[in-house]
């Protein structure tokens, strides 16, 4: 325990020093998010990458164990394979969301690797073998505990990675979720595994000074899906010794908040007929904020209810099978009661919910198509054509478009159509073909059907017509000889 004290105290330390070094040398770089899509709530430029001083926190401690004579050290480096591989794992997803960070990657790229790292972790011991129950003998899972493992850690990745949605909220449910099996830890006398929690809990804590709002820094991708890989491992290496009557559902518990509201998003996009990875935005936070919460306040109510869930996980470890049903019982009803209070399970609305399914699946089916002519465009008249033809789908009447990057040809500039003379109560509104970077690119759309307000389907779907816009943008410059600029565009979360 000593150990693990020194090194959930000196992770803290050096996440105090590190994280505004890193901010520093993000701001010079100008790799910051400018939060201007339309699913971001900071609205101001933010440095990103913080991820790297929580990793570099976490690991320095693990580190200097073997420049240190201890009992933990000594257990540490005596299992190369079980320390190594969270270690190497850890990395190797630390280095996919530096580079989602930096470049973006698509989904296949991040799956293959989440895969591949879970696949790994599965030989190094990390498995899911059983599916325990309260009124009966676990459920052996054979040959099925290796994909059954690969999906928690890959499902535990993209959970946090898509709670990463407001600032300080990612790192402190973390905070809150890494207790249950640092408590297990201990309990269970694994050293080992109470040292990885430690260092962890040290890391985020000092990087949430922060990352709080108002944040000076995000962790991106680089710290969302590498606090996911640590919290799925070591919930992994906890439960498999714990002797509770449904040892699986304890992990499940202590990240309910990230779990849940990655099922929520993955429902709700398919029953609008959207991807289930694209961007949204009805996340948990996202509702509390509509009903009037401040980021601040929406952050907090989620900490609460973190750690609701975090407690009945530790009171699931410690009970008997009718106890656990309790529990569980318990845990569901007051789910039940959130996801309604949130607007989550309002039948009133579900006409309205296949009107806005039957104009989403249209939307996208547009944009798809203009997706597919923009791939083959080769002038920037053809691009606006294109954008032209499309703004119909998103119920627009006007639609403009400026092409600032190519300004020194004949045939580029800008276009309109419809923006001129519009009626006083007309919406309009503009979006930057890059919607995570400024820039002279933007496209114009407006609306003289009486709404107030950009309904965020229609946001997302104009964003995504922009992403194949810019793509075919930086194919026409490649074909000039000239170098495409990066302005990859994520959509996510």
């Amino acid at each position: 325990m000593r150990t693990a004290a020194v090194a959930f105290i000196s992770a803290a330390l050096l996440a105090l020093l590190a994280t505004p070094l890193v901010r520093d040398a993000a701001l010079r770089l100008g790799l910051v998010d400018h939060g201007l899509s339309s699913r971001k709530v900071h609205g101001r430029p933010v440095p990103r990458l913080g991820g790297i001083a929580i990793v570099l926190a976490f690991i320095a401690p693990l580190v200097a164990l073997h420049f240190v004579s201890s009992d933990v050290g000594r257990m540490f480096w005596a299992t190369p394979v079980r320390a190594g591989a969270l270690l190497a794992g850890g990395l190797i997803i630390a280095a996919l969301g530096v580079y989602d960070d930096l470049r973006g990657s698509g989904a296949r790229t991040k799956f293959a690797v989440q895969f591949g790292v879970a696949a790994f972790m599965y030989w190094a011991g990390f498995r899911i073998e059983q599916l325990s129950q309260p009124f009966g003998p676990p459920i052996q899972l054979g040959h099925l505990a290796l994909p059954v493992t690969m999906l928690w850690i890959a499902g535990v990745i993209n959970a946090m990675n898509l709670i990463d949605g407001l600032d300080g909220l990612a790192g402190g449910v973390a905070l809150i979720a890494v207790a249950t099996p640092f408590t297990l830890a201990a309990v269970q006398h694994q050293p080992l595994m109470l040292l990885f929690t430690a260092a962890l809990g040290g890391a985020v804590l000092g990087f949430l000074r922060y990352n709080f709002n108002p944040a000076t820094i995000f962790m991106g991708d680089t710290g969302s899906m590498f606090l996911g890989f640590i919290l799925a491992a070591t919930s992994i290496a906890t439960s498999q010794k714990s002797t509770a009557a449904v040892a699986i559902v304890v992990p499940i518990l202590a990240l309910g908040i990230p779990i849940s509201d990655t099922l929520l998003a993955m429902g709700r996009r398919a029953f609008r007929g959207a991807p289930l990875f694209s961007a949204d935005r009805g996340h948990i936070h996202h509702r509390l904020m509509d009903r009037g919460f401040s980021q601040r306040q929406a952050v907090l109510v989620i900490y609460v209810g973190a750690a609701l869930f975090g407690a009945a996980a530790l009171a699931v470890s410690f009970s008997n099978g009718p106890a656990t049903a309790l529990v569980l019982l318990v845990v569901a009803i007051l789910a039940f009661l959130a996801l309604r209070a949130l607007g989550f399970l309002d039948l009133n609305k579900a006409q309205a919910a296949l009107v806005d399914r039957r104009l989403n699946l249209d939307m996208r089916t547009a944009v798809r198509r203009a997706g597919e002519r923009l791939r083959a465009v080769s002038t920037p008249q053809a691009v606006w054509e294109v954008v032209r033809e499309s703004a119909p789908a998103f119920g627009a009447s006007g639609v403009g478009l400026t092409l600032g990057r190519l300004a020194g040809r004949s045939d580029a500039g800008a276009w309109s159509q419809g923006l001129d003379d519009l009626p006083p109560r007309a919406l309009r509104a503009r979006y930057g073909l890059v919607a995570e970077r400024p820039g002279h690119d933007h496209l114009d759309l407006a609306w003289t059907d009486g709404r107030e307000t950009v309904h965020r389907d229609v946001e997302i779907a104009v964003e995504l017509l922009c992403d194949h816009v810019t793509s075919a943008l930086d194919r026409i410059e490649g074909s000039l000889g000239e170098k495409p600029r990066d302005n990859v565009v994520k959509l996510k979360k």
